[in-house]
């Protein structure tokens, strides 16, 4: 009788303990369930403010299954209330996730060329503040023999340290001593960067041996860092820090589900990048300001790279 009564105890017992499991679980579910809903309506919430097509072009997009590279022209800006500002950076990137490259190519803002839709010839740069995204887009194109850009990113540099700091600052490898802007100083070595020193960072020209070439290798290893970041898993930790940063300083023609497609079918491609550079030379034109003059040959060298990366003509 004392053995039954035992049993029915510990069937009891077993039971309760199952019943408390059971409600533990269903509570992380749950939980995990409203930080989930929580994060897609944080993402798709931040995608509607930043999502921002570009007026008068033809829609580029392509289906980003992995097998279809596409293009992607990044533009660093120095907005000020009431002033558009110039491209401080413009990088043309090219995906390719069959190959698993991305190639990085920083041209120079003081490059000299056509800026399509404005009759004119002047510094690279210039073609933001005249005509916005759309007649950067067409200048690089031009310039790059008809490169076409699929998407476009626009970061706001002075926004640009929001960016690090959300992701918790990076650290990159620096290969010069008495790199200097202000009253920062930045010596060879491994450096962790926090926002206002990486906007620093990727300043400095004036004390670079390698000018504006210096500066744009440092953009790239800054972006780069910054990826590496976004991708690692204690991104969970920066979620809103992140969101809000991206919310109040990019603009982009890519939509959530561009995105998401993207970092599921391009991963390989993350951790292969090319950086390309634009071979020139600088000096003062006949009308007495200084350019970065880039030849016919040198223009058509760094179509066919890309062309390539893109699998076109």
């Amino acid at each position: 009788m004392n053995n039954l009564r035992t049993d029915k105890y510990k069937k009891k017992k077993k039971h309760r303990v199952l019943k408390i499991i059971s409600a533990i679980l269903l509570v992380i579910i749950l939980v995990c369930a409203g930080l989930l809903g929580y994060a897609y309506w944080k993402t798709s919430a931040t995608f509607d403010q930043i999502h921002k097509p570009v007026e008068g072009k033809q829609n580029t997009s392509v289906t980003l299954n992995g097998s279809t590279p596409f293009s992607v022209l990044l533009l660093g800006v120095d907005e000020r209330e009431g002033d558009r500002g110039r491209s401080d950076t413009m990088i043309a990137a090219t995906v390719n996730g069959t190959t698993n490259k991305i190639q990085m190519l920083s041209i120079p803002r003081d490059t000299q060329t056509e800026i399509v839709g404005h009759n004119s010839v002047d510094k690279i740069n210039a073609a933001y503040a005249y005509g916005g995204v759309k007649m950067a887009e067409d200048t690089a194109s031009n310039f790059l023999n008809d490169i076409p850009f699929n998407y476009y990113i626009k970061i706001n540099m002075e926004g640009f340290k929001d960016l690090v700091d959300a992701v918790g600052g990076i650290t990159v490898y620096n290969d010069k001593d008495g790199l200097e802007l202000g009253d920062k100083t930045f010596n060879k070595g491994e450096i962790t960067l926090d926002g206002d020193d990486a906007l620093a960072y990727v300043r400095i020209r004036k004390t670079d041996v390698e000018g504006d070439f210096g500066r744009q290798k440092r953009q790239q290893q800054v972006i780069s860092a910054i990826a590496d970041k976004l991708m690692s898993t204690g991104l969970i930790w920066h979620f809103n820090d992140v969101l809000n940063a991206v919310g109040d300083n990019i603009e982009t023609d890519f939509t959530m589900n561009d995105v998401t497609k993207i970092a599921k079918n391009y991963a390989g491609a993350l951790g292969n990048v090319e950086n390309l550079q634009v071979s020139g030379t600088g000096g003062k034109q006949s009308d007495g300001i200084w350019y970065y003059v880039v030849s016919d040959d040198e223009r058509a060298r760094l179509h066919d790279e890309l062309a390539k990366n893109l699998g076109i003509n």
